[in-house]
């Protein structure tokens, strides 16, 4: 969900809440180790704004940390609280720091000096959630977005492209092998766009990819986060899937829409004919997965099953599905034909019924294969077709990286074997 919330490991006593995407849980983990070189004890907060109700949710959960931690001091950040900082500033204890401002040590000391609480004995009375201890690393490689997709808010909120240097990722990739990570996962906002210049070269998200894989070889799995179908770089990446085991074959494209017409009315840069060339590409050596937008403006009942055939064709093994939100700033927010917020979630139910289908249908196709996990947490691993596969027999310690083979499926998990 857009609205997801995700627990970060505690550094120190410093604890830290991300709503939305993974990246905000990076974020979440930079940020922390800037706060540990000023306040022994805080709560961090990065809110999303993808949609109305995540900017909702961040809203009702900053004012409950507030009123259960009446004595600590509560940093809010993120998107949420840089388009509407009003919806935060009137809560007691509480900092909104722009995404312009989050990474900057000095906005943190300055808001400090004006806290009207002593800074020295905070104690967090309250925090709800167990802390997810993830098995994987997600690494920042780049921030922003140049396009002008019509419903973006993100875009408008954390600015243009930012690409790092290329040895700042390697360094962050190789602390994480270093500290026992053995998959990585590279992210950002629009990833593929990566672009950096070294020398007369430009290097692009699938270098970056195969010079990760060449420069740390006791790296076991690489994947990337949610990337755009359109950009040049993904069938470059398929390529390099398939060439390296490493690379793990699952590609999540923020695909948006099935329809030509729609996907033109959002300003998305890929048509239907696009997604089925990727399709094609792959060989069936590699899965798909994709974000999908249901109700956008404009889009009646024939264009809507455009989007549902074509995910059946694509046979997409998952999706992350919700109804258009309209967000104010965006082009589209303001466009006519707006669609009923009832039947925008009867279409989300629609897709999540096909990909059901579609998985199954592969999932029966995967028994008897002998894949390469990820364990995560009580024997439950991720395949690299980023599907859950519970292990039989004695316990396997979290970020244990192993062979198994797939014996059968149960509730939409597979079940499986150690090899």
């Amino acid at each position: 969900m857009p609205y997801e919330v995700l627990k970060i490991k505690k550094k120190m006593n410093i604890k830290t809440l991300s709503f939305g995407c993974r990246l905000n849980a990076v974020e979440c983990e930079k940020i922390s180790g800037i706060l540990r070189t000023v306040v022994d004890t805080a709560i961090l907060v990065n809110t999303c704004s993808v949609t109305a109700e995540a900017e909702r949710q961040c809203g009702q959960t900053v004012r409950r940390l507030s009123r259960e931690n009446p004595n600590v001091v509560i940093f809010v950040t993120g998107c949420g609280a840089t388009r509407n900082p009003k919806l935060f500033e009137s809560i007691a204890n509480v900092f909104v720091i722009d995404n312009a401002d989050k990474m900057n040590l000095d906005v943190y000391k300055n808001a400090l000096k004006t806290a009207n609480i002593d800074i020295s004995g905070l104690k967090i009375d309250s925090f709800y959630g167990e802390e997810n201890h993830l098995s994987k690393k997600f690494i920042q490689v780049q921030n922003g977005c140049n396009h002008d997709c019509t419903y973006c808010v993100t875009r408008l909120l954390r600015g243009p492209n930012v690409s790092f240097p290329y040895d700042e990722i390697l360094s962050d990739v190789r602390s994480a092998i270093s500290n026992g990570f053995y998959e990585i996962v590279l992210t950002g906002v629009d990833t593929a766009s990566y672009i950096r210049r070294d020398g007369d070269k430009l290097v692009l998200l699938s270098d970056i990819c195969a010079q990760i894989l060449r420069d740390v070889p006791e790296m076991r799995h690489l994947r990337l986060s949610s990337i755009d179908p359109a950009s040049p770089e993904v069938p470059k990446i398929i390529e390099l899937m398939k060439s390296d085991s490493r690379f793990m074959p699952h590609l999540h494209l923020s695909m948006q829409s099935g329809s030509n017409t729609i996907l033109k009315s959002m300003r998305r840069r890929h048509d239907a004919d696009k997604l089925r060339e990727l399709v094609k590409l792959s060989d069936g050596k590699v899965s798909f997965s994709a974000d999908i937008i249901c109700g956008f403006p404009g889009e009646s009942e024939e264009l809507f099953n455009e989007t549902a055939d074509l995910i059946r064709e694509m046979g997409l093994i998952n999706v992350h599905a919700f109804p258009y939100s309209p967000r104010p700033g965006t082009v589209a927010a303001t466009m006519p034909n707006q669609v009923n917020r009832s039947i925008s979630k009867k279409r989300v139910k629609i897709i999540y019924d096909i990909v059901a289908q579609n998985r199954a249908e592969f999932m029966k196709k995967q028994i008897g294969k002998t894949v390469s996990v990820l364990v995560e947490d009580n024997n439950i691993a991720r395949t690299p077709d980023d599907i859950n596969v519970k292990i039989s027999g004695e316990p396997i310690p979290n970020r244990t990286i192993c062979d198994v083979k797939i014996t059968g499926v149960k509730n939409d998990c597979f079940v499986g074997l150690r090899v």
